[in-house]
């Protein structure tokens, strides 16, 4: 139930609210999305960096309490816009702003997101006090994935989570964790959807829990190599080979 007594939509109907809405987000990172915004707390709130057209955004904010703050960061500058589209898209721009509008709207959700629109650095300043829930989804390049990692992971409360989407998939996602949260000492890995890992910030920064902590996450490596080479093939119009000989085409893996 919602502050006004309404029912608020189960999982089942937000992935469909969603159905429709580009994005790059499977129906087990959606529900691991859905669990992290239900469970946060009244008068929270949500940060998520990198909404595209709103399809997870719309998940946050349609999940959590009506009274929780949820803070969708994203220039909607033509860059970092998904696989392979690092830059050069400033044309489309426009288009993934207006859609990631229209989108919130149709969702009945866009009075409950506050979007700024300019890149994550620069909205630090703009989000006052500690965050229960982070969702980092910008940039996958190392420098801007560490820089955000770090920068945000430090305004996330005590117990508060942390979701990285391309862990152990994209390259430079998975150096940045690998520098910043394997052997950590304040965030605790929980697992991962597919290629969206959960962190939870209770670690205890004891010896061992640091150690166990750090061999689940080296743990995720071979599958982080196996991304690689698929994206390798991919990359490589090898994935039409596999379509002649009657095989299906993998798709590119997040």
């Amino acid at each position: 139930m919602t502050d006004n007594g309404a029912t608020k939509p189960d999982l089942a109907s937000t992935m469909q609210l969603v159905a429709d809405v580009e994005g790059w987000m499977s129906p087990g990172q959606g529900a691991t999305l859905y669990d992290a915004a239900d469970r946060c707390p009244p008068d929270g709130t949500i940060v998520e960096i990198g909404s595209f057209r709103g399809r997870s955004t719309i998940v946050l904010a349609t999940a959590s309490d009506p009274s929780v703050a949820v803070i969708a960061i994203d220039p909607h500058a033509g860059n970092d816009r998904g696989p392979q589209e690092i830059d050069g898209f400033a044309d489309e721009a426009a288009d993934d702003h207006a859609a990631f509008n229209a989108n919130l709207a149709a969702a009945g959700v866009a009075d409950r997101v506050t979007h700024l629109r300019t890149f994550s650095d620069d909205a630090l300043t703009e989000v006052d006090g500690s965050v229960d829930v982070l969702y980092i989804d910008g940039a996958h390049r190392y420098a801007p994935a560490l820089a955000d990692i770090r920068a945000w992971g430090d305004r996330v409360g005590d117990g508060g989570t942390m979701l990285i989407h391309d862990s152990f998939s994209s390259i430079g996602v998975t150096l940045a964790i690998l520098r910043s949260l394997v052997f950590g000492s304040r965030f605790r890995y929980v697992g991962r959807s597919r290629s969206m890992t959960i962190y939870v910030a209770d670690l205890d920064g004891g010896l061992g829990s640091r150690v166990g902590n750090a061999l689940r996450q080296l743990a995720q490596l071979p599958w982080f190599a196996k991304n690689v080479a698929l994206k390798v093939l991919l990359t490589l119009k090898l994935g039409k080979l596999l379509e002649r000989t009657g095989r299906e085409s993998p798709e590119w893996p997040y």
